[in-house]
């Protein structure tokens, strides 16, 4: 009985210890592990950093945003950052628009454009003078880039000269099929802006009221570059919406996605 006890006494001991062991070894693996992947982790930042990285600006996670750059999977990503602050969205657009810092403009505690601009132009595209949001500048300049201009190239075998537009900023409620909302429309903080139309290289004039549902070239200009605008807008809307936009796109930074 007693070389039984001291077996089992034993054979705890023993098993203590294998426990103690593995807990031991599974600690020392996770610091091990912790260490490896923050070495790698810094090697990889300072990969991206060094000036003579590989990596491409447009796949660097830490290289600002730029209009010209290929569109990639962090293009969204970068875009949205730069909207988030004045001076990075005015270092984006340096170059490739057409438009004038102006200080914020306040109205009431509902109407206000904060990080406000003159804007003229977008890439090739001229605009009549419009006062709207910076983040609104810049995702029209992506647009331009990205979207306006290939469809125009490949549909209509020209480029767009003017984006003719019906206003950013106005200080009202937003409007609805039923009626007047008791909510402020976006465009009170110049959050939106209303795309009417487009002029081609050679003069001529599309717009939404006459040719969406046309059944030339025009109309499917006009759907692609719809499409192409819930890529660089928050909210897109179109005459497939509701009748309020039979004449015009609605383009929102903000917004939950919608696009149609």
């Amino acid at each position: 009985m007693r070389h039984g006890r001291r077996h089992q006494l034993a054979r705890l001991a023993a098993d203590k210890e294998r426990k103690t062991n593995e807990r031991s070894g599974a600690v020392t693996n996770g610091v091990a592990a912790f260490f490896f992947a923050g070495v790698i982790a810094f090697a990889v930042y300072q990969a991206m950093v060094h000036p003579d990285t590989p990596l491409p600006d447009e796949w660097n996670p830490t290289a600002p945003l730029r209009i010209s750059d290929p569109v990639t999977a962090l293009t969204g990503w970068k875009l949205n950052r730069a909207v988030a602050s004045q001076d990075q969205c005015l270092a984006v657009l340096d170059g490739f628009a057409a438009l004038r810092p102006l200080a914020p403009l306040e109205e009431t505690e509902q109407c206000f454009i904060r990080d406000r601009v003159e804007l003229r132009g977008v890439g090739q595209a001229g605009l009549s003078p419009i006062e709207t949001r910076c983040a609104i500048a810049l995702r029209m300049a992506m647009w331009e880039q990205h979207s306006v201009q290939p469809a125009a190239a490949e549909i209509l075998g020209q480029s767009i000269s003017r984006i003719n537009h019906i206003g950013s900023y106005n200080c009202r409620v937003m409007r609805t099929a039923s009626g007047p909302s008791t909510r402020m429309s976006t465009h009170a903080t110049a959050d939106a802006i209303d795309i009417a139309g487009f002029e081609l290289a050679d003069g001529s004039r599309i717009r939404l009221l006459d040719d969406w549902e046309s059944a030339g070239p025009q109309a499917e200009f006009l759907r692609s570059v719809r499409d192409g605008a819930c890529n660089w807008f928050s909210l897109t809307l179109s005459p497939d919406y509701n009748r309020l936009h039979a004449d015009h796109f609605h383009l929102q930074s903000t917004g939950w996605g919608l696009c149609r």
